[in-house]
């Protein structure tokens, strides 16, 4: 019953706050405007409209450059001297006699301020295939840009996944997103609301609460209420925005799919959008996501509630702190090795030990992982949790009681001894 007052008392102190509600209804519109914007601002920005002159003294290469619309090339008989006098001309090409043996020599692009990335990377390609053009002249080949060109190909493949009989269509692209979001959320959440339980029993030993409570409940069960508390509020905001993300796969996804002809021109992008469009895959990776992010939350906050009770005030904590962070920060760096070899045997390892699970595990799961592996991270996880509650409850068992003298991390580990 005890236990039940503590959670009750700390989940509604901070659910009840006007910044968590701003916050659980902002961020996902705040997401959804980011991935938005870049897009949005592609549209609406008009095309830079750049007229390059060129100087050719080979007289080769300039008939072989060709505008796009936003770039247009322009042969001028002008000397560099006259072109670089001359204010009204905003970029030009000076091209060498020696340019087709030594273009990257022979070939300079004069600017009056700089060029988009767009427009330079659409030039530096206009020169690069006249001046293979130039050369493949040299072969006596005719036609010989058609035949390069028809036999080129773009291999963009179609990717299954087989797990049994079941064929599940994959996106490399979209498992890297996943795992790379997923991944970082779940970072941000054991960090914030980890040192949110350090942070308010801080506090309460501050104001000496504590002295008043745990006349009346045990110091173990005051710890775990309020790391239970404190982590039904992070397992509160991330179900909200859970049926949003829900929603938008139902909703959203489909209609996308539908837009055009994209199985047939993209099918990348069409299996991207099957798969978010999938209720089952979506919930799938947030299931396991909350569950990842309850046992390495659980496991870090006894952590941090025990470096709570161990000091007087947040200055103090900072330094003792770095003993749950650094972890964290270990765990978030080794998954981006992960998330490019998933199936490795160190990848596995991290997978499984709990200090870099939770963020290694869900590095790995949107590539597909055995049941067993899951199951086996989840359950060294939360025994490790258990474990971690135990002993952290007797350091916070001492720590409450401790004034006027930051600990050294031998005298914590000492507590731990008692």
């Amino acid at each position: 019953m005890q236990l039940q007052i503590i959670i009750a008392r700390e989940y509604l102190e901070r659910v009840k706050r006007k910044s968590f509600i701003i916050t659980t209804l902002l961020v996902p519109i705040l997401m959804l405007g980011l991935m938005a914007a870049p897009a949005l601002m592609m549209i609406l920005s008009e095309p830079e409209k750049t007229d390059v002159m060129v100087c050719d003294a080979t007289g080769r290469i300039a008939p072989l450059l060709s505008g796009n619309g936003e770039v247009t090339f322009t042969t001028t008989d002008l000397t560099p001297d006259a072109l670089r006098s001359d204010e009204d001309i905003q970029a030009y090409i000076i091209i060498g006699a020696d340019a087709v043996s030594r273009p990257e020599r022979d070939i300079t692009v004069y600017t009056r301020g700089s060029l988009s990335m767009i427009t330079d990377s659409y030039i530096t390609s206009q020169l690069n295939r006249a001046v293979e053009d130039v050369r493949l002249e040299a072969y006596n080949v005719g036609d010989i840009r058609r035949i390069l060109d028809e036999v080129q190909v773009d291999c963009t493949y179609h990717t299954v996944n087989i797990e049994g009989e079941a064929e599940t269509s994959t996106s490399s692209t979209l498992s890297y997103i996943i795992a790379l979001t997923t991944d970082m959320l779940l970072y941000m959440f054991i960090l914030i609301y980890g040192q949110m339980v350090m942070t308010s029993i801080i506090e309460e030993k501050t104001n000496r609460v504590l002295e008043l409570v745990v006349s009346s409940v045990k110091p173990r069960m005051l710890m775990l209420g309020k790391i239970l508390g404190i982590g039904l509020v992070a397992v509160t905001q991330i179900l909200i925005w859970g049926v949003l993300l829900g929603a938008a796969s139902a909703w959203l996804m489909p209609s996308l799919g539908a837009a055009g002809d994209v199985a047939a021109n993209e099918p990348e992008l069409a299996s991207a959008i099957a798969l978010l469009a999938d209720p089952a895959y979506v919930f799938g990776i947030f299931g396991w996501m909350l569950l990842f992010f309850i046992g390495g939350y659980l496991f870090y906050s006894a952590i941090f509630a025990a470096i709570g009770s161990a000091v007087d005030n947040i200055q103090d904590a900072g330094q003792l702190s770095s003993v749950a962070t650094v972890p964290v920060i270990l765990g978030i760096i080794a998954s981006m090795s992960v998330i490019n070899n998933p199936g490795s045997t160190l990848a596995f390892w991290l997978g499984i030990i709990p200090l870099t699970s939770p963020m290694c595990m869900m590095a790995r799961l949107p590539f597909g992982v055995p049941l067993w592996e899951i199951l086996l991270s989840l359950a060294v996880l939360y025994a490790s949790f258990m474990f971690m509650i135990w002993l952290c409850a007797k350091i916070y068992r001492v720590g409450i009681f401790m004034y006027g003298k930051k600990p050294t991390l031998l005298e914590i580990i000492r507590w731990s001894r008692y």
